[in-house]
C-alpha cells in the first residue's frame, strides 16, 4: 500500500494568507493586530521556535513582540507582565511559551490571559467554553490537527478516532473539537494499557504523547489515518515526531510528517487567531456588541 503524505505546508500557507488578508483589513481601518509572546527560558529550540513565529507575523502584517524575561525570572515577574498585556489596548494575543523556570507553575498564570486575547486556548475558562459549545479559541495545535484532516478531506463524522495522550494542549481539547464534528472518540493514556487495542479499530488515529517511536505499523489497522503531532529532538538535532514512520509507512492510508505537518499549521494558525481577536476587539465590534445588549 502506498501511504499518503499528509503534508502541512500547503494548508499553512493558506491559513498564513487569511491571517495576511484579515489584518491588512484591519490596517485600512488604522489598526495593527498585534501579537505578545512572553518568554521565560533560554533553550535554544524554543528561542528559535519564537523567532520563527516573529519572523511569520511580520511577513503577515502583523505585529509581535516578544517580552523575554530570562530564564531566573519570578512568577510574580511574570504575572505581572501577563496582567499588564491583557490590559493593553494595543495587544490583541499573548501566548505564555514554555518551558518556563523550574519553580514557576504555568497553570497559575495562564489564567491570567484575558480570554478574548487567549489565541492558543491556554486560559482553562477557554477550554471551558470549547466544552459547552461556546465561543472560544482552541489551543492551535488542536485546530490543526482538524484542519488538516478537513484539508485533506478525511471525514470524522460517524467515524472511530483514537486520540493518543490526553494533555490540556492536545488530548483534551482536540477530544472536544472531534466530538463537535460528531466522531466517536478515544482518548488514550499511561494507563489505557496496550496501545494497539485502542488504535487499531480507529479510522484516524492521532498521537500526542511526546514519546519517540509510540506508534508503530502493528498498531494501525490498513485504511487508517495517522495524525502524529509529536516534536521529538533527537541528540543529533533532528525533529521527529511519535510515530515510527518506517514501520506505519505502507500499512496506514496516511500520515502526517514530522516536521512538515501539524507544525506549520499551528503557527500559522496563531497568526490567524491574533487577526481574529484584533477584529473582535475593534472599536466597530465592540461598539456593535455593546449595542445589541441595550
Amino acid at each position: 500500500m502506498t501511504t499518503a503524505v499528509l503534508s502541512g505546508k500547503g494548508l499553512a500557507s493558506l491559513i498564513r494568507q487569511q491571517a495576511q488578508d484579515e489584518a491588512r483589513g484591519l490596517s485600512s481601518d488604522g489598526l495593527r493586530p498585534t501579537l505578545a509572546v512572553v518568554v521565560a527560558t533560554e533553550d535554544e529550540s524554543t528561542l528559535w521556535y519564537v523567532r520563527s513565529i516573529e519572523r511569520s507575523a511580520e511577513r503577515a502584517g502583523i505585529g509581535c513582540r516578544i517580552v523575554d524575561l530570562g530564564s531566573d525570572a519570578s512568577e510574580q515577574a511574570l504575572a505581572s507582565v501577563l496582567a499588564d498585556l491583557s490590559a493593553e489596548p494595543t495587544v490583541h494575543g499573548i501566548i505564555l511559551q514554555t518551558p518556563l523556570p523550574a519553580a514557576v507553575r504555568a497553570d497559575r498564570l495562564v489564567g491570567l490571559i484575558a480570554p478574548e486575547k487567549d489565541i492558543d486556548g491556554a486560559n482553562p475558562l477557554s477550554l471551558g467554553r470549547l466544552a459547552v459549545g461556546q465561543p472560544a479559541f482552541a489551543p492551535a495545535t488542536a485546530r490543526a490537527v482538524v484542519e488538516l484532516l478537513d484539508h485533506f478531506e478525511i471525514p470524522v463524522a460517524g467515524r472511530n478516532v483514537t486520540v493518543v495522550g490526553r494533555s490540556a494542549v492536545v488530548g483534551k481539547p482536540l477530544s472536544l473539537l472531534l466530538l463537535e464534528r460528531d466522531a466517536t472518540v478515544t482518548i488514550c493514556h499511561s494507563k489505557s494499557g496496550p496501545l494497539e487495542r485502542h488504535t487499531r479499530p480507529a479510522d484516524v488515529v492521532v498521537v500526542a504523547a511526546g514519546r519517540t517511536g509510540l506508534l508503530k505499523g502493528s498498531d494501525v489497522s490498513p485504511e487508517a489515518v495517522v495524525i502524529d503531532v509529536g516534536t521529538n529532538v533527537l541528540p543529533d538535532g533532528s525533529l521527529v515526531g511519535d510515530v515510527d514512520e518506517a514501520s506505519v509507512t505502507g500499512v496506514a492510508a496516511g500520515l502526517s510528517p514530522v516536521p512538515g505537518g501539524v507544525g506549520s499549521v499551528t503557527t500559522a494558525l496563531l497568526l490567524l487567531h491574533t487577526a481574529e481577536a484584533a477584529r473582535q476587539q475593534s472599536p466597530a465590534a465592540l461598539l456593535t456588541a455593546s449595542t445589541s445588549r441595550i
